[in-house]
């Protein structure tokens, strides 16, 4: 698998192509096609640290995304990606971490679950040792590899991928909820995610308990200088000011499974807008005015770690 991530292929012809959108999608597809030969510029209007991606809790885990029939694929690809990272943390922010997924049985995941290394069953649920990105670190990693590869960031906001196609041969569209109205697609929706960070008063593993139908979900990350409690999935929440009520009733329900993190002190708060599509994930081209080709790679949800490299390969294939 690193190799296709990492190494340029055989034959593959140099091209000039621009990447929209510099979230984790857009970098890690970037990277691969970097990576593969071919001229690669990516314009975000934001730097990565100000991306929907930098605020993510991180924890890698095909949740609340679609289409099945890929995702698992997509999913494991990045697995084996993250797990390689992780003898790098301080330089990749990626690091392996115990945990429990509450309530989880692996009857009840797909096929890709039987990929797990050292996944058990326990009766309050599944053990795993999973990838845990920091993401400014690690956002900030990916532009240093596009870099090296050749590519370039650029500071740029985008109201027509016509002005992409102007400069490239190939665009590529990672805007996230952007395809909202670029594309247009008005099956791009918001979900809202908001977020506690706290001073971690010793916790060293993370924990996750989810119900699909519920827009409250409960979890915790032990990140680097910091402990990240979780979390709502608001549907069409346009809303970015975090909500104090909100903010109290994370806590309490993070204190519940945890009690000593009622007393950690509180030092900032996070919302995200998840960027999911009704359709799931898109990854297919088209052709552009002019004999331009436009890639998509978006509508990932809250699990675009979880599968970019996956992801980014796939749409990596139909760039050619």
């Amino acid at each position: 698998m690193s190799e296709d991530v990492t190494g340029t292929s055989a034959g593959a012809a140099v091209s000039d192509v621009i990447v929209v959108g510099g979230g984790v999608i857009g970098l890690t597809t970037a990277m691969v096609l970097a990576r593969r030969g071919h001229r690669v510029r990516v314009w975000s209007a934001a730097p990565a640290a100000a991306t929907t991606s930098a605020v993510a809790g991180a924890l890698w885990w095909p949740y609340r995304i679609e289409p099945q029939d890929s995702v698992g694929d997509w999913s494991l690809t990045s697995l084996r990606w993250y797990e390689e990272l992780a003898a790098r943390p301080q330089e990749t922010g990626v690091r392996l971490v115990d945990g429990l997924h509450r309530g989880e049985r692996l009857a009840s995941l797909g096929p890709w679950a039987g990929q797990l290394n050292g996944a058990v069953e326990t009766a309050e649920g599944l053990r795993c040792r999973l990838p845990l990105l920091d993401m400014p670190v690690h956002l900030e990693w990916l532009e240093g590899r596009v870099g090296a590869a050749g590519g370039a960031v650029e500071r740029r906001t985008v109201v027509s991928f016509d002005e992409a196609a102007a400069e490239a041969a190939t665009v590529v569209n990672c805007t996230g909820l952007g395809a909202r109205e670029l594309v247009p697609d008005s099956g791009v929706r918001p979900v809202r995610g908001q977020l506690v960070l706290v001073e971690n008063p010793g916790i060293e593993e993370w924990y996750t308990e989810a119900d699909p139908a519920s827009s409250e979900t409960t979890y915790f990350f032990p990140q680097p200088g910091r402990l990240v409690l979780g979390g709502t999935a608001g549907a069409d929440d346009w809303g970015t000011v975090p909500d104090p009520r909100t903010a109290q009733e994370i806590v309490a329900r993070c204190a519940r499974v945890r009690p000593e993190i009622a007393g950690a002190r509180v030092i900032g708060h996070r919302v995200g807008l998840r960027p999911a599509r009704d359709a799931g994930v898109r990854i297919e081209a088209e052709a552009l005015p002019g004999g331009g080709r436009l890639v998509h790679n978006y509508g990932h949800g809250g699990a675009g770690v979880t599968v970019a490299v996956g992801c980014a390969q796939a749409a990596a294939r139909l760039v050619g």
